[in-house]
Parts: structure tokens; C-alpha cells; sequence
């Protein structure tokens, strides 16, 4: 069952799995951390010394709400300022497609964090491959509901090109897990084989090799 936060509502399938691989008490970086809900339910039921960068105004408005230690700007350059090792975790959940230099920031999730652990939507799901085989057209998904135009995704990623790509950078995969979400990505299950096909996200928990 998705697990609830302060308000009630269900944290989302995917928030709640990497939830599950933060250790108690732990020192954590959430970059483009939303409205929170993952910082909130790791705060309260994990006791962690969590931190969130978040770009958008009216999220990081959000958060203070909550109480949350929360900066606003630039993952890209806000993360340059802390210290080496500085958190125990570093995470980045469903913003490495929107990034303009992925390599560059992983190195600097690395660097600050022992662990990082990265999420994005896989664009080789069966859905996608199917509306471009056969509809000739940019694949639109309840995961990737833009139109070419209006997209924040500059980037295509998929579960397979992640793993190729650490390995590239000279980091390690410590723990890997491939979801199937449905009913706004609030329930879901996890795929256990023909990940690259069937999962419609990718999450990876990684270290420097």
C-alpha cells in the first residue's frame, strides 16, 4: 500500500520504493524536490536531516509550509556550493530528462553525496515504441503527457542508456529497480523482467565505482 504523509495523501509508487532505501537519521539532499512530500515523510518517519532545492517559486512556497529547509534555484548551480560528502544521499527523482548536462551533474551528485539515487521515466516502454512504430508520431503517455512543442524533456532516456552511461562515468549501480505505474503513478508494481520493455520508470540507488 502507498504510504501516507502529514496530509493524507498517498506518497507516490515511486517515492515511497526509494524512501525505502534511505537509512534512518541520515544527512539528505533532495535536488527539484517538488512540493516536498518525499522530504516530509523522510523528516518525519525516517528522522533524517533532510535539505531540498527546488526551481519553482510556488513549490518551494510549498514547502516552507511544511517546514521544510528548502533553497530556490538551480540544481545545477546550487549544488556546487556544498561541501564534498557533505550528505549521506543525494537524490534526483524525475528530473534527469530535463537536464542540460547529465554527466556534469551526476559527477556533482557524487561528489556531495556517498550515495545518489536517480529516477526518470522510461521512453523504450512498450507504449511509446508502439505510438512511434506505428503512429509516425512523438509518443505522448500518462508518464510523458507532452507534445513535442511544449516538453520539459530534453532528454531520452532509457533504462537500458543509464546503465550504459554509468559505467561510461565510472559509477557503480548498488541497487536497481524498474516500476509499472498507473492511477496518476500513486499505485503501481515492480517489473522484474523485461524491464526495458514493460517499466515505465527506472530507479537506480548509485556510488562511484
Amino acid at each position: 500500500m502507498p504510504t501516507k504523509t502529514s496530509e493524507n495523501k498517498a506518497l507516490r509508487f515511486d517515492l515511497a520504493i526509494i524512501a525505502s532505501w534511505i537509512a534512518p537519521r541520515s544527512r539528505v539532499l533532495d535536488l527539484g524536490c517538488g512540493e516536498g512530500d518525499l522530504l516530509d515523510y523522510l523528516q518525519r518517519v525516517k528522522q533524517v536531516a533532510g535539505t531540498g532545492i527546488e526551481r519553482r517559486e510556488t513549490h518551494v512556497a510549498r514547502c516552507i509550509e511544511k517546514g521544510l529547509p528548502v533553497i530556490q534555484g538551480d540544481i545545477n548551480a546550487e549544488i556546487r556550493d556544498y561541501a564534498s560528502r557533505a550528505f549521506d544521499y543525494v537524490i534526483l527523482s524525475r528530473t534527469l530528462q530535463q537536464v542540460y548536462r547529465p554527466a556534469e551533474l551526476i559527477g556533482e551528485l557524487l561528489r556531495v553525496g556517498r550515495r545518489g539515487v536517480v529516477s526518470f521515466p522510461n521512453f523504450s516502454h512498450w507504449q511509446a515504441r508502439l505510438q512511434l512504430m506505428f503512429g509516425g508520431y512523438a509518443p505522448k503517455t500518462a508518464q510523458l503527457p507532452y507534445e513535442w512543442h511544449d516538453t520539459p524533456n530534453i532528454r531520452v532516456i532509457t533504462i537500458k542508456d543509464f546503465r550504459r552511461f554509468l559505467g561510461e562515468i565510472g559509477a557503480s549501480v548498488i541497487r536497481e529497480t524498474a516500476i509499472n505505474t498507473s492511477a496518476a503513478d500513486h499505485r503501481g508494481r515492480i517489473v522484474r523482467k523485461l524491464a526495458n520493455w514493460r517499466a515505465t520508470y527506472g530507479l537506480f540507488l548509485i556510488g562511484k565505482s
